[in-house]
């Protein structure tokens, strides 16, 4: 009978991974499209993350209706949100996800400390990443600075610096659940 189990394990294992890889590759490739024409597929997410989920009117009209605005500056360290103290010291990374289609956007941190990232995120005004933090199959850069997500979502603008790319990003539009499973961090909600 365990043999049996470990069969039907791991057919079930690949069926998931089969599965992950058919959405993504299928939502990615009929969604580009969209992000190109500057349209969100649907509406922002009501159960968004990191204490955004009150704000939802405006997480949908920066996320999904402009290409040029953002949410107010330093709203990722209101006494609402607080986004740095919901990380806990012995998690290493943490994930961040599409407030409209739930694919991870960015991963931070990546080649620098916490306090680093949080240290420059305080000093832009939003949450900035770098380079080595973007999930770069589901993220897009146009040519005037503007980022987006292959689902059409607008996450904000790189502005480059002297250490290279960086991307000044909306929390609100970067505060979705998982498309498939739960995150990867048990942040508070």
């Amino acid at each position: 009978m365990s043999g049996l189990l470990k069969v039907l394990s791991s057919c079930m294992t690949q069926l998931v991974v089969f599965a992950t890889f058919y959405i993504f590759t299928v939502y990615s490739s009929a969604s580009k499209d969209n992000a190109l024409r500057g349209m969100c597929d649907k509406p922002v997410e009501k159960n968004l993350r990191f204490g955004v989920a009150p704000d939802w009117e405006m997480a949908n009209t920066i996320c999904c209706h402009n290409t040029q605005y953002a949410e107010p500056s330093g709203y990722f360290h209101s006494s609402r949100v607080n986004l740095f103290a919901r990380f806990k010291p012995e998690e290493s990374s943490h994930t961040f996800y599409d407030s409209v289609c739930g694919i991870p956007l960015f991963i931070a941190p990546r080649g620098r400390s916490l306090a680093e990232w949080e240290t420059e995120s305080y000093h832009h005004g939003w949450p900035s990443f770098r380079e080595d933090e973007v999930v770069k199959e589901h993220v897009i850069v146009l040519p005037d600075g503007e980022v987006k997500s292959i689902c059409g979502t607008h996450l904000g603008h790189n502005i480059p610096d002297s250490q290279g790319d960086r991307f000044c990003i909306d929390l609100a539009c970067i505060a979705g659940m998982p498309r498939i499973g739960t995150p990867l961090e048990p942040h508070k909600q």
